[in-house]
């Protein structure tokens, strides 16, 4: 079945378009079209509404109080339709560091299931830990952590069907080169996190293969002027991606501009980082085996650390445009293209292509979601939405 989406503004592959009609076909992307090309097509009608890709959340523990290491595929399959609401219609489910048996147990779990969800499409799973070092270890439980082993990745993609996309260690861990050209080897993207590395330890990871900075800022070795650490090394090496969380609390609006001008809005990819209070009220919650308070927007452990967020991510969208510090088209960009990239899955979803799967969402130009398509087909509309927009 053709049907034509019709709005102000369209995000597509190569650049901004509109007002215009956008084909959909059989559940694809078509053409883009100034006028509609026959008078007798079927219209869904979003005018004065903007057109973007889906989201890509390839950082995320749980949603709507329930956390990926709870092992449910009922928690899951929440997850996947609550993500809906957020304008995300593509994800990586994340761990937290665990032994290795419950990760056995958890990716099992993903990689026989992630195919039955109803919701955002599972495109793989970030593995966030074990591989860490103490000194940054955030939300992360200490007891597990040890050196990158080759086997236990090996292991883990056994049971996962090999659906292990993204795996996050510190450079500084002993072994990461020859563990790093294994998992790259193998089609899995290293992310560097919750780590003390010195920029040359960081520098040599990244020559081995790895190519994201988790959650750039937090959880990592600060920017000095003798010893540019960590977060020298997400502003300053080629090739690679900074993930960055902006909710306000993680990351000063500020630091956040300084990180996009250095890496360049292309290579800087919007992440939530979300925990299950996601979608919640503010109370008490799990993030994995820790007890986490969320209060004013932020959820910390106990301790006071930052425990995850509770962030969306297209509330993430709209915080870089009302902070000053991106354009709607480099915001809407690093939460999806970019974020896709990333991962090396931009050849199946984060962006308006033609042969692409339909899923894109409704804004407003104050960048409100109205409405989130999965396939060409409308899963989630805004209840604030006035619902004048249809079919014509």
């Amino acid at each position: 079945m053709e049907q034509f989406v019709c709005a102000d503004r369209f995000f597509l592959e190569d650049g901004v378009a509109g007002p215009g009609y956008l084909q959909i076909k059989d559940g694809k992307f078509g053409s883009f079209y100034v006028t509609l090309p026959s008078e007798t097509a079927y219209v869904i009608n979003h005018a004065g509404k903007w057109i973007a890709p889906g989201l890509v959340d390839t950082h995320i523990h749980g949603f709507k109080n329930h956390d990926v290491m709870d092992n449910s595929f009922e928690g899951l399959k929440a997850i996947s339709e609550g993500l809906l609401s957020c304008g995300v219609t593509s994800f990586l489910p994340t761990t937290l560091t665990s032994s290795p048996e419950v990760l056995n147990e958890v990716v099992e779990m993903i990689g026989e299931n992630y195919k039955k969800v109803q919701g955002s499409k599972i495109k793989g799973i970030f593995l966030e830990g074990p591989f860490f070092t103490e000194k940054h270890k955030g939300a992360q439980n200490t007891k597990y952590f040890c050196d990158p082993s080759i086997e236990m990745l090996d292991e883990w993609q056994q049971y996962s069907k090999h659906f292990i996309k993204k795996i996050a260690l510190a450079p500084e861990r002993n072994g990461v080169g020859d563990f790093i050209e294994h998992a790259v080897n193998n089609r899995v993207t290293v992310a560097l996190a919750h780590s003390d590395a010195t920029y040359s330890e960081a520098k040599e990871a990244v020559a081995k293969g790895a190519s994201i900075f988790v959650h750039t800022f937090n959880g990592m070795s600060g920017l000095h002027h003798r010893e540019p650490g960590m977060v020298g090394a997400a502003m300053n090496l080629p090739e690679v991606f900074a993930e960055i969380i902006c909710d306000g609390h993680h990351v000063h609006p500020a630091a956040a501009k300084v990180l996009m001008n250095a890496r360049g809005r292309k290579e800087t990819v919007l992440v939530t980082d979300c925990m299950m209070a996601g979608g919640m009220p503010e109370g008490r919650y799990q993030l994995g085996e820790f007890p986490v308070e969320v209060r004013n927007g932020a959820a910390r452990l106990e301790s006071g650390s930052l425990a995850g967020s509770i962030l969306q991510l297209n509330e993430a969208v709209k915080n870089v445009v009302d902070w000053g510090i991106a354009t709607p088209e480099e915001a809407i960009y690093m939460a999806s293209t970019a974020s896709a990239k990333s991962i090396g899955i931009d050849g199946e979803c984060g962006m308006i292509a033609t042969g692409y799967d339909a899923d894109f969402i409704v804004l407003t130009p104050e960048l409100d979601l109205t409405a989130t398509y999965l396939d060409g087909v409308c899963r989630h509309q805004a209840k604030a939405h006035s619902g004048k927009g249809g079919v014509r």
